[in-house]
């Protein structure tokens, strides 16, 4: 059986590094398209756009093949080139320090085992439609996790 062909395009979004965090994806499958998106306090953009990829491949509910858009070098380098020699180094980069994200890091490559992807990194904020809608989603991640802290409060 051929697997399904989705198309992924992710952001994440901080107000503040750290501070109020949202991660958003866009999901194409043929004609179908899924927005999803989320906020956490108190993190990185970093973390919101690795947050943007896990969550994205945690929505689907078969193997695919997919390819993943995003305009974080941070992801796209940290999952095609890193990633094997940190685990290589016991989660040490080459100065000796400890990855950063690591739980993070290790969820992303579980989830993408199932799968066939291919990475893509495209410029931010360059018009690419795909991209656009990514980075309003982590946006609305933002607003929405400010507006419930604000309600609570």
């Amino acid at each position: 059986m051929d697997q399904k062909k989705v198309i992924i395009y992710t952001d994440g979004a901080c107000k503040g590094n750290p501070g109020h965090g949202g991660w958003g994806a866009l999901l194409r499958y043929g004609s179908v398209e899924k927005e999803l998106w989320g906020g956490e306090a108190n993190t990185t953009n970093n973390r919101m756009e690795l947050m943007a990829a896990i969550k994205a491949l945690k929505a689907l509910k078969r193997a695919c093949h997919i390819k993943l858009y995003s305009d974080s070098r941070y992801v796209i380098d940290g999952i095609t080139k890193s990633l094997p020699i940190w685990k290589s180094k016991n989660w040490r980069k080459n100065t000796k320090s400890p990855v950063k994200n690591q739980d993070l890091w290790i969820q992303l490559e579980k989830l993408t085992l199932s799968h066939h992807i291919e990475w893509h990194w495209v410029k931010g904020h360059s018009g690419n439609p795909g991209n656009e809608a990514a980075d309003a989603l982590a946006n609305r991640g933002v607003r929405e996790l400010k507006n419930s802290i604000r309600k609570a409060g």
